[in-house]
């Protein structure tokens, strides 16, 4: 179950507000830090705690930030009072982010192996250490693609097996079930031949005292034809 709604107002007991002093500065401080390592800001944070105690955080130093910060002040008082100082500080910003759009265009074509010629060998060394970084990345996440590939297959190949086992069972009994129906169809066939016989014989009188299996086996040859007697030697005995 969650905590309820704190009430935002002044802790009374010393204690208590000391123990949620040091629990929430830490938090600020975290957040202060994960945010300037995040979205690569300039981040300057002071707190004075109710014993004028001081705790502070810059993600560069806390000079500069203040001297930023000063800066940033009096060109935006400027701008209240002058519009041309206020274009003067846009035509200021727009420059900057030129700026650093030509440095990280730069910068991608050093990673891609062109306008090495003015780099130091300390630069190229970083530059190799951050393309190490890089293809390691990228072939971790490779692996993990394939790793996941390769078990999805897997899975698939198992479940296909299981429906080809399943298959071969209902195969296996489908072929069981029609040889026992075949021999009940040839059993009920021989049966109802023999009584057909039967019945046969006994109307046609084939068992009267006559087993024509026992008959005399007739042998059937063929013999040479005779010779007709000469036309003219029946003629001369006429004669």
């Amino acid at each position: 179950m969650g905590r309820g709604k704190i009430e935002i107002k002044k802790i009374e007991k010393s204690s208590s507000r000391q123990v949620t002093f040091s629990k929430r500065r830490n938090g600020l401080l975290k957040k202060a830090k994960e945010l300037a390592i995040l979205c690569d800001a300039e981040v300057g944070l002071i707190i004075f705690s109710s014993t004028s105690k001081l705790h502070h955080f810059a993600s560069s130093s806390m000079k500069s930030v203040i001297e930023r910060y000063n800066e940033y002040k009096e060109e935006y008082h400027h701008q209240l009072l002058d519009p041309a100082s206020e274009l003067k500080f846009w035509k200021k910003e727009v420059a900057s982010l030129r700026q650093q759009l030509n440095d990280l265009q730069k910068c991608q074509r050093q990673l891609m192996g062109k306008e090495l010629s003015g780099l130091s060998f300390k630069d190229l060394q970083g530059l190799e250490n951050q393309l190490e970084m890089s293809l390691k990345r990228v072939r971790m996440r490779k692996d993990q693609i394939l790793t996941n590939q390769i078990d999805e297959l897997n899975r698939k190949g198992h479940h296909i097996h299981q429906e080809n086992l399943e298959v071969h069972k209902t195969l296996h009994l489908i072929c069981h079930e029609n040889t026992e129906l075949q021999k009940k169809v040839n059993g009920n066939g021989t049966e109802e031949a023999n009584e057909s016989s039967k019945s046969l014989s006994h109307s046609y009188g084939f068992n009267n005292g006559y087993d024509y299996l026992q008959a005399p086996v007739v042998d059937l040859r063929l013999s040479q034809p005779q010779q007709l007697p000469d036309a003219d030697t029946s003629n001369s005995k006429t004669r």
